[in-house]
């Protein structure tokens, strides 16, 4: 016996308008576009960056439009970002670097907010992995690709190494002028917003070595609460947070 399922004209209406709005989501989000600084908009398919320049396709070739001409570009991040982002957060650390590695070479100098995650996270991770002579060299390398932000992340990453040697006075000294002008922003800057996020992260990392747990709690729920905007420094966070207030049954007023 044969079994027949009969659709609505309704039913048949919204499968339709499902249809339609999922073929539009997902041409929108495959095209690119690159807003230069004189306010264009140019569609264009992204191909990669050296560092100097984006390659976008052109017909059967490829043209290198200078980043320093470009605004802001729109694409969404390769498969590749959130893997390295996830193993990370699960501190399986090779994934995370070979992924990480993998955005940061081919989009060098992509002015996005993954790319550039990208490129500041390879430091972290070498951090991480107690190699800091890597850790050292990739955060001049990333600051020479966004001199702007990067600087910010680079001066974050010199934390990170410090506190990684026990050095806290130098991490306190590198940290304390980013914390003071995080907390006077009323909106936090798309740019700067990862690094104020890695910012009290390492500032509650070093609190927390030197016994100040309050401090340390305070710092990580500002990352968690306020700059939450690298999802990385905000698992790390929560995770410290927790764990101060289940073993040091410390709690913020």
């Amino acid at each position: 016996m044969k079994l027949r399922r009969c659709f609505s004209s309704r039913q048949l209406l919204f499968a339709a308008s499902l249809c339609a709005l999922l073929v539009t989501d997902f041409c929108a989000r495959a095209q690119d576009s690159i807003v230069t600084r004189d306010n264009k908009t140019q569609q264009a398919k992204i191909l990669g960056a050296n560092g100097s320049s984006v390659q976008v396709q052109v017909g059967a070739g490829t043209v290198g439009i200078p980043i320093a001409s470009i605004a802001q570009v729109n694409m969404p991040a390769p498969p590749d970002f959130a893997t390295a982002v996830t193993a990370f957060e699960a501190k399986d650390y090779a994934k995370a670097l070979a992924s990480a590695k993998a955005v940061a070479d081919k989009y060098k100098g992509l002015p996005t907010d993954w790319a550039q995650q990208a490129a500041s996270m390879i430091g972290d991770i070498y951090v991480a992995l107690n190699d800091l002579g890597k850790a050292e060299a990739a955060y001049k390398d990333f600051q020479k690709l966004y001199p702007g932000a990067g600087s910010v992340q680079a001066e974050i990453g010199i934390a990170r190494i410090a506190a990684s040697k026990k050095d806290f006075a130098t991490a306190k000294q590198k940290l304390a002028p980013i914390l003071a002008q995080a907390l006077k922003e009323k909106n936090v800057p798309k740019a700067l917003g990862p690094a104020y996020s890695q910012a009290f992260y390492v500032s509650g990392q070093v609190k927390e070595a030197a016994g100040d747990y309050p401090g340390a709690l305070e710092d990580y729920l500002r990352t968690v609460t306020i700059f939450y905007h690298d999802r990385v420094a905000v698992s790390g966070a929560q995770d410290r947070a927790n764990a101060i207030r289940k073993e040091q049954g410390v709690t913020v007023p």
